[in-house]
């Protein structure tokens, strides 16, 4: 598997990483996959291993690591044929409370996380009728003396039913009392155990893929007011900043998924014989797959700035975004072209490419469209009038 051409950077980190990951097999995320399970057991020794804490400062029992580590953890896991997506929310949930969080609620949540004894991998700011228009968000949240009362609606919600704490984006004050429209939204954080029932109602959707979704609805949920992450009315800054961070962790899970199609591809394409001859020698086999490394070496670059930036507290909205729409591209088109090469067996559940095949198809449309990052480019880098 480690045969292609690598970078060397955190080898360490990526050997420890690999020597976990070989305890499942692609046929242990192939059940998981059938059964439409959680890769409990996965999620459990990652966490007993201390990989999920690998943002947390060490007084609170993390690593104490950057972004750059974070993204290489989530790297190995998609290279070794599994699913990071199953648990890296608590890695970008991690920044909010991490960069935004009180001293208090770092001291209450932290190393309950970094032990395993709660999982932070929800976050919910999508809703049905405002998709990533963020800013016309519907949930409300009231102040009523020592709490918040919720009401709305979210949607495409992950992992609630394998968590114990959510973050919650919802809105504050009323978009027609506020300067402007990225005001007056707040970000909480949500014990799930204490919600659902309890004025919050979860609805599985059943999706393309394994991966566990929901729609969620908020019925005058009460919240404590010292459940407010930061300030109130900057919750929109605070989830931008944790966006940077998600959107740079699913870069180096598609980087990922990449090198694993092109590795299978290289593979299959040097022991296939049709004809008398390996297909690998044919050059409409070995242009695209050849086509395809190179494209996720681009990315993979990409990737490291937007961490690089993002580790020394600078602004990386840009590389973030780019970041992910190159690694999004490069990691489906080494999917097609991994299918391609392996014709009607790509097909076959046992070689595991049409499972990574649908796993990947995700990221050209989360957690950011290919559009919304055409348009972020063309108005913050290249000053063009904004689009919408």
């Amino acid at each position: 598997m480690n045969d292609i051409p690598r970078p060397d950077a955190h080898q360490d980190l990526r050997e420890a990483l690999r020597s976990l990951c070989r305890q499942f097999d692609g046929k242990y995320w192939q059940e998981v996959d059938e059964a439409r399970g959680y890769p409990e057991a996965f999620v459990n020794a990652l966490t007993e291993a201390g990989w999920l804490a690998a943002l947390i400062p060490q007084e609170y029992g993390g690593s104490g690591l950057g972004l750059a580590e974070a993204s290489v953890i989530m790297e190995e896991i998609n290279f070794c044929g599994g699913n990071a997506g199953s648990c890296h929310g608590q890695m970008y949930n991690m920044g909010t409370l991490l960069r935004h969080g009180s001293p208090e609620q770092k001291r209450q949540y932290l190393p309950g996380i970094a032990s395993g004894q709660l999982r932070l991998q929800s976050m919910a700011v999508t809703e049905p009728t405002t998709g990533t228009d963020t800013t016309k968000l519907k949930t409300t949240a009231v102040r009523q003396g020592d709490r918040y009362v919720v009401n709305g609606q979210k949607v495409w919600i992950s992992r609630i039913q394998h968590s114990d704490l959510m973050i919650l984006l919802a809105r504050t004050t009323p978009l027609a009392d506020v300067r402007k429209k990225s005001e007056g939204m707040s970000i909480f954080i949500v014990d799930l155990h204490q919600a659902i029932g309890k004025g919050m109602e979860v609805r599985p959707i059943r999706n393309m893929v394994n991966h566990e979704t929901n729609e969620v609805f908020f019925d005058n949920l009460e919240i404590p007011r010292e459940n407010l992450i930061g300030e109130e009315g900057l919750g929109f800054k605070y989830i931008l900043d944790g966006l940077n961070a998600e959107r740079t962790l699913i870069a180096a899970e598609c980087i990922g998924d990449a090198y694993w199609f092109i590795d299978r591809a290289r593979r299959y394409a040097s022991e296939r014989v049709v004809f008398d001859r390996p297909i690998g020698r044919n050059q409409g086999v070995q242009f695209p797959i050849a086509d395809a490394y190179i494209e996720t070496e681009a990315a993979n670059l990409m990737r490291f700035k937007a961490c690089s930036l993002f580790d020394a507290g600078q602004p990386c909205g840009g590389e973030a975004n780019m970041a992910k729409y190159l690694a999004a591209k490069a990691s489906w088109e080494a999917a097609n072209t991994c299918l391609q090469t392996h014709g009607g067996f790509g097909f076959a559940c046992e070689y595991d490419v049409e499972r990574k095949f649908r796993e990947t198809r995700l990221y050209q449309v989360a957690p950011i469209s290919t559009n919304l990052i055409y348009s972020y480019v063309a108005e913050h880098l290249l000053g063009l009038p904004r689009s919408f």
